[in-house]
């Protein structure tokens, strides 16, 4: 638990604890600092989410663990023997030209002579059927996350690191995980932005605060903690608002009686020494989460008619990997939204970005219309560019005033401007590429799973956005409670069979 911060005691009597925290002090150079004396533990058999805003360093946390990165100063305590296994968000590049039985081999240091049973028995847990010789590419965005939950669950490690482990999960996905949580023994920490899936095994938060660099400690159910923590700063508030009303009456006192002189100035002094107390006494509450701002995706403006046509798509089938034509009859206009359906694995990404380039066959854009694609991998984005000239470059008439506006709507500020996109997080990844739509002004909108790595205070916001959106556009999310806040036109369920 941080100095200053509060706790409630951790469940079912004291546990031995596997992992501690010291004082742990961790930035990137000295103008960017992380971490600042942070102290907390992790009890045998908890398992505890990582909160925080995007950019706070949870991902840091886990690099601090694994010893990927070490501390500037403080000491990481782990219980002798530890082991760990970190399930990553994104596949390397280099991992994905393996194949899947070489990709599993790779997270022993040894050679496992009974690896082909170990690999079954987890894609089995993760509800993923894929042949030892399959190449790791040639799964979907959604299979490749259920490879790395995969690849740290057949290790059996005594802590468990999953980093936003529900990305790109459909519906059957996330229960298995679930299910398999629950009655995970050991030791988990994990980093997630999905409120339901949270609540239904963990034992408590870790909260880091981007703006103090320290963690507090929860523990407990997480609505309630929310609540809790919620319940905390507005009483905060209230006492700081108490103290900052009698710290004036106290000043305007002395400005009084120092005037008059005499004896009047010893009453003086002590209703100084009064204020003094007083502003010690004030409570550093946590400043909570900022959100993003209301904002608008402004549509071409001058295009009429339709937008885009679709006759035919392909699909491919979950079980022989053999792609499938079918017949379709979708025709988007100017304020049309098509939700795309279908289960991991069934072809949603390749045929996304195969209408956003224009070359899908069975597709046609209409002349003239810009495409505004939001990719899950972040790939439309240059991870070389600083965010200032990622977000300058898209706009037809180049305006800085009102980039840097519609930057801050996003928490983009100015010490991230000169920034490289690949320095992010992936959560400010992503309100990048929103900031680089609004900028756009597309005709018609692409998303990909667009709550993938974005803090779910910020969910509403682009929902609202997104519902109010004048374009055409096509989205794809395995959220129901996101898409539920959008005004859907018509569905193309990849899922359903419909052979050409």
């Amino acid at each position: 638990m941080a100095k200053g911060s509060e706790s409630k005691a951790a469940p079912n009597g004291p546990q031995e604890a596997v992992l501690r925290f010291e004082e742990v002090s961790f930035g990137y150079g000295h103008n960017h600092p992380i971490l600042e004396e942070v102290d907390f533990s992790l009890r045998r058999g908890m398992k505890v989410t990582v909160m925080g805003q995007n950019g706070a360093g949870k991902s840091t946390i886990f690099s601090l663990i694994t010893e990927e990165q070490s501390p500037d100063s403080g000491k990481i305590q782990k219980s002798r023997g530890l082991t760990i296994a970190l399930s990553r968000q994104v596949i390397a590049p280099a991992e994905r030209e393996l194949t899947v039985r070489e990709f599993f081999a790779k997270r022993f240091k040894e050679k496992v002579y009974d690896l082909d049973p170990k690999i079954d028995a987890v894609l089995e847990i993760v509800n993923l059927a894929a042949p030892h010789d399959r190449i790791v590419k040639s799964f979907s965005g959604g299979q490749q996350a259920r490879l790395l939950l995969a690849s740290a669950l057949i290790q059996d490690p005594d802590l468990l690191l999953l980093d936003e482990p529900t990305n790109n999960l459909d519906t059957a996905g996330i229960e298995h995980l679930t299910a398999f949580l629950k009655s995970y023994e050991k030791s988990c920490l994990v980093i997630s932005h999905d409120a339901e899936f949270l609540n239904s095994f963990t034992d408590g938060i870790l909260y880091l605060d981007v703006h103090t660099r320290k963690v507090e400690q929860y523990f407990g159910n997480y609505f309630d903690l929310q609540k809790e923590i919620l319940a905390r700063i507005e009483r905060e508030n209230r006492k700081n608002a108490q103290f900052a009303k009698k710290i004036q009456d106290n000043k305007d006192k002395v400005n009084y009686f120092a005037a008059k002189g005499g004896k009047m100035r010893l009453i003086a002094k002590k209703l100084r020494d009064e204020i003094e107390q007083m502003e010690e006494d004030k409570v550093d509450v946590r400043r909570e989460d900022k959100t993003i701002r209301p904002f608008t995706i402004p549509a071409q403006p001058e295009l009429i008619g339709e937008m885009m046509s679709i006759t035919s798509y392909k699909t491919i089938d979950t079980k022989t990997h053999k792609p499938k034509v079918h017949t379709a009859d979708i025709s988007l206009k100017k304020k049309q939204h098509l939700l795309l359906k279908g289960p991991n694995g069934i072809g949603k990404s390749t045929l996304l970005e195969a209408l956003a380039s224009g070359k899908a066959e069975g597709a046609k854009i209409a002349p003239g219309v810009k495409v505004g694609y939001y990719r899950q991998d972040f790939s439309t984005l240059n991870f070389e560019d600083t965010v200032f000239a990622s977000l300058m470059g898209v706009m037809k008439k180049q305006d800085e005033e009102k980039m840097r506006a519609v930057a801050a709507g996003f928490l983009i500020t100015a010490p991230l401007m000169g920034k490289k996109i690949g320095m992010l997080s992936e959560g400010q990844k992503g309100l990048v590429a929103f900031a680089r739509l609004v900028l756009e002004s597309p005709g018609l909108l692409i998303l990909d799973e667009p709550t993938n790595h974005i803090n779910f205070r910020h969910l509403p916001v682009i929902a609202k956005a997104l519902d109010e959106y004048e374009g055409a556009m096509i989205l794809v999310s395995h959220v129901p409670e996101f898409v539920e806040q959008i005004r859907i036109d018509d569905i193309l369920d990849l899922g359903k069979e419909k052979k050409a």
